[in-house]
C-alpha cells in the first residue's frame, strides 16, 4: 500500500473541508474513495462535491464493509463519534476522529480500549498541535527553558457565533444533540493544547453561563480556575458572544514568560531564575535582569491536512502520531470538570467522578428540547 484509501462519515460542515483537501491532492499519501451521510436529502449536494469517482453511502456499516477504504475520518455530531469510531476499529479500519473524541470521558476511555484491542491507528483531529507557535512553546517548556511553570492564562473569546449559527442545525447547542456548548464545540483545541503544554491540573473550579447571551441550552460563556500539583495556577476564559475577541495564551515560569497572541510568540527570559534571585537578594526593591528574546518560528499553520498527512505516515510507516487518539480524553476531562463544577457549585478533583458526571448530563438530556429548524450546511473552511 503506497496510499491510504479514505472514507468520510458525515459530510456536513467539517466533513466537506476534509473532502475538499483530499480531492485536491493536498495529502500525497491519501486518496478519497468513499463518503457516507445518512441524510439522503443532502446526497445530491455531496455528489456534486465529490464527483462520480467517489462512492457515496447512506449507511456507515456498508461503507466500512465495502472493501473500498483502509481508513476513515469520523466527522459527525459529537455523540456519534465513539460509536462510529469503534465500529470502524472493529472492522480493522484505521480511524481519525474529529474533535472532541466524545461528549464524556467514559466514552473515550472505551474508544481507547477498543483501539488497543483492534490494533488499528487511532488519531484525533487536533490540528492546532502542529502549529509552529505552540510547538515552540512546548519546546521552551519541555527543555526547561521556562523553568517550573507558575501560572497559565488563556483568554480565548474570538469564537463569535450569531444566533443564526445555532439555528442552522437542530442538534446544535442542545444537551441532547451536542452535550455542551463552547467547551465542546469551539474549545477542544485550546483545552487539548492547554493540558499538552502545562499538564493536567489536580482540581478545577468553574463558572459556566448557560444560554446567557444566546438562545441555547448549553454554555456560551465560561471562566475556570485550575490548580496544579506543584502549586501552579491556571485560568481559562471563553465565550461565543464577544466581539472583537481575544486569543491570548500567557505562561509564566520560574525563568521567564511566553505569550502567544495575534499569530506571534513573545518570550521574556530571566537571566537568573526567580527562585535563585529571591534567595540571594537583600536590597528590598529589585528583580532579576530580564531580556525579551526573539525566537524564530515557522509561519502559523493549523491546516487539517497536516494531521491527516501525519496519520497516513503512521499507517504506512509507523511514524508517531502528532495527536494520538488516546490523548483525546484529557481535554475532554477538563471540559467535563468545568461542567460538573458549575452544576455542583463546587471544586472538582481530577480524575473526575465519571458516573456522577454522566448522571448530571443525563438529567439535562432528559429536559433537552428539540429545535424546530431546517438544517443548513455552513462554510467551515475558515474554522479550526
Amino acid at each position: 500500500m503506497d496510499r491510504v484509501r479514505f472514507g468520510i462519515i458525515g459530510v456536513g460542515n467539517i466533513g466537506s473541508v476534509h473532502a475538499r483537501y483530499l480531492l485536491a491532492g493536498q495529502v500525497k499519501e491519501a486518496r478519497l474513495c468513499a463518503v457516507c451521510d445518512n441524510d439522503l436529502t443532502r446526497h445530491d449536494a455531496i455528489r456534486a462535491l465529490v464527483g462520480e469517482q467517489v462512492e457515496l453511502f447512506s449507511d456507515a456499516r456498508d461503507m466500512l464493509e465495502s472493501g473500498l477504504i483502509d481508513a476513515v475520518i469520523v466527522a459527525t455530531p459529537h455523540y456519534a463519534h465513539p460509536e462510529l469510531s469503534m465500529l470502524a476499529m472493529r472492522h480493522g479500519i484505521h480511524t481519525l476522529c474529529e474533535k472532541p473524541a466524545g461528549v464524556y470521558t467514559a466514552q473515550v476511555r472505551e474508544m481507547n480500549q477498543c483501539a488497543a484491542e483492534c490494533d488499528v491507528v487511532f488519531g484525533i483531529m487536533y490540528n492546532q498541535r502542529p502549529n509552529p507557535l505552540y510547538q515552540k512553546v512546548k519546546d521552551l517548556i519541555d527543555s526547561g527553558e521556562l523553568g517550573e511553570i507558575r501560572r497559565s492564562t488563556w483568554i480565548i473569546t474570538n469564537w463569535y457565533r450569531s444566533q443564526s449559527y445555532y439555528n442552522s442545525g437542530g442538534w446544535r447547542a442542545t444537551w441532547k444533540g451536542e452535550g455542551g456548548g463552547v467547551l465542546l464545540n469551539q474549545d477542544p483545541h485550546q483545552l487539548d493544547l492547554w493540558q499538552w503544554l502545562v499538564g493536567m491540573p489536580v482540581r478545577v473550579r468553574a463558572f459556566c453561563q448557560f444560554g446567557q447571551r444566546r438562545q441555547i441550552e448549553v454554555e456560551d460563556t465560561v471562566t475556570a480556575y485550575a490548580e496544579y500539583a506543584n502549586g501552579a495556577t491556571g485560568v481559562f476564559i471563553t465565550t461565543v458572544a464577544e466581539t472583537p475577541g481575544t486569543n491570548r495564551l500567557e505562561i509564566a515560569g520560574d525563568r521567564g514568560k511566553v505569550v502567544v497572541e495575534d499569530g506571534k510568540l513573545r518570550y521574556w527570559r530571566l537571566r537568573e531564575s526567580e527562585t535563585e534571585f529571591n534567595a540571594r537578594w537583600q536590597n528590598g526593591f529589585g528583580e532579576p535582569e530580564c531580556w525579551e528574546v526573539h525566537i524564530p518560528t515557522a509561519p502559523e499553520c493549523s491546516d487539517h491536512h497536516v494531521i491527516t498527512t501525519n496519520f497516513c505516515a503512521a499507517v504506512l510507516r509507523g511514524e508517531p502520531l502528532i495527536a494520538p487518539g488516546v490523548e483525546g480524553i484529557r481535554g475532554l476531562t477538563l471540559s467535563n470538570a468545568m461542567h460538573l463544577s458549575t452544576w455542583t457549585d463546587a471544586w472538582v478533583t481530577l480524575p473526575i467522578d465519571e458516573k456522577h458526571y454522566l448522571e448530571c448530563l443525563q438529567a439535562r438530556i432528559a429536559q433537552s428540547v428539540d429545535k424546530n429548524v431546517t438544517s443548513r450546511t455552513l462554510d467551515a473552511s475558515g474554522t479550526w
